[in-house]
């Protein structure tokens, strides 16, 4: 499918078009995650291999706390339970994606701020290895950005998806650019990287949670697009869009499910009740997809969804 791009679309705009379509979604699903007392585990991964095994990061984290860590956990009986001898790291929202043939982690790492007393700074880091039990640090990204990801390119280059917020950003933009090797990776490259126009209104923001390299060569962002109403809840909406890296050009946002289509549950916060937050997609291959996903700041879901990207791989 050709990409084309459109205008902006807002957040009810892309609600208006998810409605009227009357998109897939069954097999709604709580995860069960047990082993960690009585802290909640949320903004989960897809579930991926390590050591021949299906494994979850998660975010572990009190229900009245922002300190988290993430851990990771295998599934026994239904249940999802802490991997036995497993790391863990003082990180929230893991995301994770393979690189040279080897595992590549990543999370926000909060921090003291450098210049504000009794604040927080964040900042994107990443870990790789060949396993997770062999995860070592080799780059932290810039000071107050979260959701940079990175991808591995049909030709062994790496796609680059920043999210700056404050001048360049608003509330949060993405960006996208390349480098040939893992090593290139800089934070000069990150804050030069040049913004998606045309992809958020400056009262919303959003930004790359997972990226997919289709059978083409395109790329395939599983994201988030999310707002503010007029009593400052927050609502966060899983999108998707596809980027071609050879021409840099790049497909409307879709939203892919809301809030509703999964199962109640709890919530960290009262403003944090429409929340999803897009964690990671597995592609079945018979045009259906599970969407893994954080919801509520307070819990894990999965949900069947028909798949986003087989669209843009039929010729």
């Amino acid at each position: 499918m050709e990409l084309i791009k459109g205008s902006v679309k807002t957040c009810e705009i892309l609600l208006q078009e998810y409605m009227a379509h009357n998109q897939l979604a069954q097999n709604a699903e709580k995860l069960s995650f047990t082993g960690v007392g009585d802290k909640d585990v949320y903004n989960i991964t897809a579930p991926f291999e390590d050591a021949g095994e299906l494994v979850i990061a998660g975010r572990v984290e009190s229900r009245d706390s922002e300190f988290s860590e993430v851990r990771f956990f295998v599934e026994q009986n239904g249940e999802w339970v802490p991997r036995e001898g497993a790391p863990t790291f003082e990180l929230q929202d893991p995301f994770q994606t393979r690189i040279g043939g080897e595992l590549v982690l990543g999370g926000v790492q909060i921090y003291p701020h450098p210049t504000q007393e009794n604040a927080l700074m964040w900042r994107t880091v990443f870990y790789k290895g060949k396993s997770i039990a062999e995860l070592k640090p080799f780059f932290k990204g810039p000071n107050g950005m979260k959701d940079l990801r990175i991808v591995e390119l049909q030709d062994g280059s790496v796609g680059v998806f920043t999210r700056p917020q404050g001048e360049k950003g608003g509330r949060g933009k993405i960006g996208y650019s390349r480098v040939n090797r893992l090593e290139d990776l800089s934070i000069e490259l990150i804050n030069n990287t040049s913004l998606l126009d045309g992809q958020f209104i400056d009262e919303e923001w959003g930004g790359a949670n997972e990226a997919h390299l289709l059978s083409d060569g395109r790329i395939g962002v599983l994201g988030h697009i999310a707002n503010f109403d007029a009593q400052g809840d927050r609502h966060y909406y899983p999108m998707v869009f596809v980027l071609d890296p050879a021409t840099g050009k790049y497909s409307d946002i879709k939203l892919i499910a809301v809030r509703n289509k999964f199962l109640p549950g709890a919530a960290k916060r009262t403003d944090l009740v429409d929340v999803v937050f897009s964690g990671g997609l597995v592609r079945n291959g018979d045009g259906t997809a599970v969407l893994y996903a954080g919801i509520s700041d307070a819990e894990a879901h999965r949900l069947t969804i028909a798949d986003p990207f087989q669209e843009f791989e039929q010729a």
